[in-house]
């Protein structure tokens, strides 16, 4: 039986954390290297760094903040934001980064996702998606969840598949910091159309909400959140002990 994943992650803005609700009105939580390490040695499974206003700015990742993170943490790290190139994988690989997350830079540049892979592996080539419903359709959105694309987000999901992406993160603008649960209607879609690992992002707002992700869609392979965690709002280990009660296989 696959271990599920419980995944915090840092959205970092001019070298801060900061969060807010559907992508909107960001505040500010804290230092990224401070969160990053007590996660480290709290009991996440992985993190994700994410560089919110890299491709909305149109300039490259903040490395510097990147590394110190990078240094203080023992788990897998993935890094996303401004990554259009192949020189951009590289860069924040050497920064410290496992796996690097490509959104609006595979939107520009579908081969992006393939010359990724063939040079780097699948294995290192997340591909993020920010996903809302427009008109009753799941759409893309790029720039941070600033632009509507048009594009149908499960045949998106299906292309990045196919081109050599080795896991998918799942957005919902939806629900993003709202606290009611996870996009349900919308992951049971990603699940049915693609095989890849699947992580939910977008909607937690307490241990039930992650029992019943991974109760509802066993294709799901990871819980992502923020704020909860973040706020003390819902502490790692105990989500942990709690998921492991309710038969969820976990690294405890």
């Amino acid at each position: 039986m696959i271990t599920k994943r419980i995944i915090p992650c840092l959205d970092v803005r001019a070298g801060r954390v900061v969060k807010g609700v559907n992508f909107e009105g960001l505040g500010d939580v804290s230092s990224p290297v401070e969160l990053g390490k007590y996660y480290s040695d709290n009991g996440a499974d992985e993190l994700v760094f994410y560089d919110i206003t890299a491709s909305h700015e149109e300039r490259r990742l903040f490395t510097d903040i990147l590394t110190e993170v990078a240094e203080n943490i023992f788990i897998p790290l993935t890094v996303g934001g401004g990554i259009n190139t192949l020189d951009d994988f590289d860069r924040v690989l050497k920064c410290g980064a496992d796996k690097v997350s490509v959104n609006s830079g595979a939107i520009r540049n579908p081969a992006l996702i393939y010359e990724a892979a063939r040079r780097y592996g699948d294995q290192c080539v997340v591909l993020s998606v920010d996903v809302k419903r427009v008109d009753g359709r799941f759409h893309v959105f790029a720039r941070g969840g600033r632009e509507d694309t048009g594009m149908d987000a499960i045949e998106w999901l299906r292309r990045g598949a196919g081109n050599g992406a080795g896991e998918l993160v799942i957005n919902s603008i939806d629900t993003d910091g709202v606290k009611r649960g996870f996009d349900l209607e919308m992951l049971a879609a990603v699940c049915d159309a693609v095989s890849l690992p699947v992580i939910a992002s977008g909607g937690a707002g307490c241990i039930e909400d992650f029992i019943t992700l991974f109760d509802a869609l066993p294709g799901v392979d990871a819980g992502l959140a923020a704020s909860i965690f973040h706020f003390g709002e819902v502490r790692i280990r105990d989500l942990k002990l709690a998921l492991q009660a309710a038969g969820v296989n976990m690294r405890v």
